[in-house]
């Protein structure tokens, strides 16, 4: 079975329901997602071996967060808990003539203030067909 590791920064997805506005929302709806971690999930729906590498805060959002690509079938051993923030977005979803908005919280989540030590790369590359990231995360 093919192995893809893939790497790069899991956020906190909030979104108002009912294709409500920001300044409008009295409530939001809360995932997790990030471009590498949802290939990886898409990798693991369709039965490949997928690993995704990052990191995480200390504290229950991090657990919830492992927790739900654990569910998905992705390998999360080389998803880290280090720090105190995790990266947030909030995606205003458009409705007719207007265009959808997105506000990025990010700066010193756990994955941005990563160090390249904190994790045991031959182990994550051994036996890996696959390394998928993108230009946020080297950036």
């Amino acid at each position: 079975m093919k192995k893809v590791v893939t790497l790069g920064e899991v956020m906190l997805r909030l979104v108002p329901p009912n294709n409500a506005r920001f300044t409008q929302a009295q409530s939001f709806n809360a995932t997790f997602g990030g471009g590498e971690a949802n290939v990886a999930a898409s990798l693991a729906q369709f039965g490949l071996s997928a690993a995704h590498i990052t990191a995480f805060p200390e504290n229950e959002l991090g657990e919830a967060a492992i927790n739900y690509f654990k569910q998905l079938g992705v390998e999360t051993a080389f998803m880290l808990q280090r720090g105190k923030r995790i990266g947030t977005y909030y995606v205003e979803f458009g409705s007719a003539l207007r265009a959808s908005k997105i506000i990025y919280d990010r700066e010193f989540s756990a994955m941005a203030l990563a160090q390249p030590e904190w994790f045991d790369w031959d182990k994550i590359f051994d036996g890996a067909d696959w390394f998928h990231w993108t230009g946020i995360t080297p950036a």
